[in-house]
C-alpha cells in the first residue's frame, strides 16, 4: 500500500473516532472532503490500471508462451473488479439521488437511507445480503483467479472481511451492523468510496505483481546454459580445440518476431531459438551470420549474431533441404529440394506420405490432416563407385502459425480517429509467413471499454458495432479479437486469429 493511501485510510479513522465523539457540523464536512479525495485518488489509479492491462495484452500478443496466462488472469481480475466497482456505484447513486446539492456535506447526517436499504428488524433486507454476498463474492473469485496460496489471499481476506466485528463493549457485532447501521449518510458514501479504492488498488498490485514475477524469473540464473564457441567446426588430427565457453541465457518461451539468416528470411524456431537446417554447399569455409529480431514494448529489437563450419568433401548421405522453410505444413503443398550429391537426379529415389516429384530435384509434400508431428522422407541411391546410400530425413509437421487481424496494412496496435472506426474492412493476413495465402475475415467481436461486446459476421462493421465504436472517446483502446478467419480457394481450418487493438487518436 502507498504512503498516500495509509494516510488517507488513517485520516479515515480518525474522522470516525471524531464522530464517535459527537463533534459539529464540520466532521461531516470533512467526510465529505475525504471522499472526494478518494474519488480522485481512484480516477488516478483507475487511469493506471488502464495502461498496465493494456500494456500487459499487447506483451501477451508478442510473447503468449511467456504472457498468454497471466494476460487471461489479468482479463478476469479486471471483469471481476469492473462488476463489482459498478455495483458499489450504483448504490452511491442511489443514495445521493434525492440531493439537490451534492456537496452539501452538513446536511447529509441522515442515517435512514442505508438502514431502510440493508437492513430490516434484527436481520438484513434482500438488498443488504446481495451486498455482502458481493464483497465475499469478489474476494473468492480473485483468490480463484489466482490460485490457491497466491500472495495476496492475506491483504484480500483484509480488504474484503465480512467477519463478525467486536465493538467496544467487547461483544460481538454482525460486520454489516458494525460499518453502516446508524451512520451519517456521508460516512457511509465516503466508506463504500474507500470500498472502490481497495478494489482498484488490489487491481494495481495484482497487475505489478504479475508483470514484475514474469520479469524476475527472466533473468533468475537458472535461466542461463554454459555455451561452447569454437574457433572452428572442423579439425585434423594434431590440431588445437580453441574457442570459448560463456554463460547465455535461455528461454523457451521467448519467440524471435523474426530472423534474417545469410541474408534471408528464416522461421524455424523452436523452444526459444533458431533451429539451423542449412544446406552445407560446396567445400570449404562457410559463414552462419544474421540477426534475430524480438518484440519488446511494440519496438523490434535485433540482437546479430556470427559463427562459421567447414564443409568437407566426400559426401555419404543424401542431402534434403526445403526450398522456403525448415519445416512442412499441414493443409498446403510444401516446395523440397531433394538430391544426393554424385548421382544424376533421375538416379535418385525419393518416398513418403504426400511427397509428389514435380520436376528433377524438385518435389512437393502436402502432409496428411491429424495429428502427425513428424514425417520422414527416405531418399536412396547409388554412388559411382556403387556404395549404396539410404537416408530417411525426418521434418516436423507444423499448422498453418495463427494469423493476426489486419487493418490498412498493420497488425498489433494501430492509432485511428474516431470517425473513421466505423468505417475499417477487417482483414487477417500471416506476417513473416513465406506462403502467400489469402484470407478473408468471416466473424469477429468489438468491444469499447466500460461496454458489452459486439459480435459481428463478415469483415465489415454491422450497424451494432459501429453505434458501440462511437462511444469510445479520444484514448480509449477498442478491441477487435474472437476473429474468425478462412483460406481462400482451401479447407484447412486456421487454428486462430490474433486479435488487433485501435487506440482512438481523437
Amino acid at each position: 500500500m502507498s504512503a498516500r493511501q495509509k494516510m488517507i485510510n488513517l485520516m479515515y479513522l480518525v474522522f470516525i473516532a471524531m464522530l464517535a465523539m459527537q463533534m459539529d457540523k464540520e466532521v461531516l464536512s470533512a467526510f465529505g472532503f475525504m471522499n472526494e479525495k478518494l474519488e480522485d485518488n481512484n480516477s488516478s489509479t483507475t487511469e493506471k490500471n488502464r495502461k498496465a492491462y493494456a500494456n500487459l495484452e499487447i506483451k501477451a500478443n508478442e510473447q503468449d508462451a511467456k504472457f498468454g496466462k497471466l494476460n487471461r488472469q489479468a482479463i478476469k481480475i479486471k471483469k471481476y473488479s469492473i462488476d463489482f466497482y459498478n455495483y458499489l456505484g450504483t448504490i452511491k447513486t442511489e443514495m445521493t439521488a434525492d440531493l439537490e446539492d451534492k456537496t452539501a456535506y452538513e446536511s447529509m447526517d441522515k442515517t435512514e437511507f442505508l438502514n431502510s436499504y440493508f437492513f430490516k428488524g434484527d436481520g438484513y433486507t434482500e438488498e443488504g445480503q446481495v451486498f455482502i454476498d458481493k464483497i465475499n463474492g469478489y474476494r473468492k473469485n480473485i483468490n480463484k483467479t489466482l490460485g490457491k496460496d497466491n500472495y495476496f489471499s492475506a491483504s484480500l481476506e483484509e480488504r474484503f472481511n465480512t467477519n463478525v466485528e467486536i465493538d467496544t463493549d467487547g461483544k460481538k457485532v454482525p460486520w454489516l451492523k458494525y460499518r453502516y447501521e446508524g451512520f451519517p449518510l456521508v460516512a457511509s458514501l465516503t466508506n463504500l468510496t474507500q470500498l472502490q479504492a481497495d478494489i482498484k488498488n488490489t487491481e494495481s498490485d495484482i497487475i505489478s505483481n504479475l508483470l514484475g514475477g514474469q520479469l524476475e524469473s527472466d533473468v533468475s540464473m537458472s535461466n542461463y546454459n554454459g555455451i561452447v564457441n569454437l574457433n572452428k567446426n572442423a579439425f585434423y588430427p594434431g590440431d588445437k580445440v580453441t574457442g570459448n565457453v560463456f554463460l547465455g541465457r535461455y528461454d523457451p518461451n521467448l519467440k524471435p518476431s523474426r530472423v534474417i539468416l545469410n541474408g534471408q528470411k528464416y522461421n524455424n524456431f523452436e523452444d526459444g531459438s533458431v533451429v539451423l537446417d542449412l544446406r552445407a554447399g560446396s567445400v570449404g569455409e562457410k559463414d552462419i551470420k544474421g540477426t534475430i529480431y524480438f518484440m519488446e514494448n511494440e519496438i523490434e529489437v535485433p540482437v546479430p549474431f556470427k559463427s562459421s563450419y567447414s564443409v568437407i568433401s566426400k559426401p555419404n548421405s543424401a542431402v534434403v533441404a526445403a526450398d522456403k522453410m525448415n519445416v512442412v505444413y499441414r493443409g498446403i503443398e510444401n516446395p523440397l529440394t531433394i538430391s544426393i550429391p554424385g548421382i544424376a537426379t533421375n538416379l535418385v529415389k525419393a518416398s513418403a506420405a504426400g511427397l509428389r516429384q514435380v520436376k528433377g530435384s524438385s518435389y512437393v509434400i502436402l502432409p496428411k490432416e491429424g495429428k502427425e508431428k513428424e514425417i520422414t522422407i527416405s531418399v536412396r541411391g547409388n554412388l559411382p563407385d556403387g556404395t549404396p546410400i539410404k537416408t530417411p530425413k525426418k521434418f516436423r509437421v507444423k499448422d498453418i502459425p495463427a494469423a493476426q487481424g489486419v487493418i490498412r496494412g498493420e497488425f498489433g496496435k494501430i492509432s485511428l480517429p474516431g470517425s473513421s472506426v466505423a468505417n475499417i474492412a477487417l482483414g487477417a493476413g500471416l506476417p513473416d509467413f513465406l506462403f502467400d495465402l489469402k484470407l478473408v475475415v468471416t466473424s469477429f467481436k468489438v468491444s469499447v471499454p466500460g461496454e458489452f461486446a459486439v459480435e459481428v459476421k463478415g469483415a465489415i462493421m454491422s450497424q451494432a458495432a459501429k453505434n458501440l465504436v462511437s462511444k469510445a472517446r479520444k484514448g480509449d483502446l477498442i478491441s477487435i479479437y474472437a476473429i474468425k478467419a478462412k483460406i481462400i480457394d482451401n479447407n484447412y481450418k486456421l487454428k486462430r486469429v490474433l486479435p488487433i487493438i485501435i487506440e482512438v487518436s481523437n
